[in-house]
């Protein structure tokens, strides 16, 4: 959704206060809900990279393990872009055996991290600066950069390039799972998509008549809110994927917003966060 309207409707159901106790206050000042670290957790190493792409440069941030080879992940942030509480995400993964590519989708307007603490996409004149970065995010684009961003993850020395690889995408960030599953089918082998935002739309392009051209396996965690805008949308979801008989997991997530996900947001509900994380390490198994 990722828009006014979305905006709105968290605001009327925070109150001021999101649900499991994360302050729009701590929200405002930057702070950054805790997130748990895996049992077992492995060490992990992050690092800044450069990418280059065919329309310049993009800026990402890669963590894996310090030791061994394991299954790449790139990941799709939300509307407000790569930041620490997708740093944070990333490690976390990390820790789970996994390495990890999360990247600046707006690279071709602007460098992350690029909000202030204290700024959100519900203030209109942070909505008025992001907008227009999505503009040059068309289709094509979205595939060139998803086909670029897995050849650099398969030239890392700590991918496991005989395992396949996993994606996940969050709001904007869903589609673009979609779109990197297509692009790159056989090699992509996982996905996760939470609170989608325009997974099913009438055009051609829809992101839900990729489906077809997509394997492995997938998880759609969608957002109580975005559910109660588009209540057929799942159900067309399931039907694409059940027609493509590619396995997928669709669940609307109750009392969770648009948004519920990331350790900074303001309807940030971390019990629904960790169920929706713990279903897509089940479906990453698959990799």
């Amino acid at each position: 959704m990722c828009d006014e309207h979305t905006a709105a409707d968290n605001d009327r159901v925070a109150g001021g206060i999101t649900r499991r106790g994360f302050t729009a206050a701590a929200a405002a000042t930057g702070m950054l809900a805790i997130l748990p670290s895996p049992a077992n957790a492995a060490a992990v190493k992050g690092r800044d990279v450069t990418i280059k792409t065919g329309d310049g440069t993009a800026d990402a941030y890669f963590v894996a393990p310090t030791s061994g080879r394991h299954p790449a992940v790139l990941v799709w942030p939300d509307i407000m872009g790569l930041r620490p509480a997708f740093r944070q995400m990333a490690d976390r993964l990390a820790q789970s055996g996994y390495a990890v590519l999360t990247v600046n989708q707006f690279h071709r307007s602007t460098k992350a991290p690029f909000l202030k603490p204290g700024q959100s996409f519900d203030q209109p004149e942070v909505r008025a600066m992001i907008m227009p970065w999505r503009e040059p995010l068309t289709p094509a684009a979205i595939t060139a950069d998803a086909k670029t961003f897995a050849a650099f993850l398969d030239a890392q020395p700590e991918v496991d390039v005989r395992r396949g690889i996993g994606s996940t995408g969050y709001c904007m960030g869903g589609p673009f799972v979609f779109r990197t599953a297509a692009a790159l089918p056989g090699r992509v082998r996982a996905g996760g998509s939470f609170h989608g935002a325009g997974l099913v739309a009438d055009g051609a392009d829809s992101p839900h008549k990729l489906v077809p051209q997509m394997q492995g396996r997938y998880l759609l965690a969608i957002a109580e809110n975005d559910d109660a805008r588009a209540p057929t949308d799942k159900e067309t979801l399931r039907s694409a994927f059940a027609a493509a008989k590619v396995p997928a997991e669709i669940e609307v997530y109750a009392g969770a917003m648009h948004g519920w996900c990331p350790p900074d947001s303001r309807v940030y509900n971390a019990a629904q966060a960790d169920r929706a994380w713990d279903r897509l390490l089940k479906t990453f198994a698959a990799l």
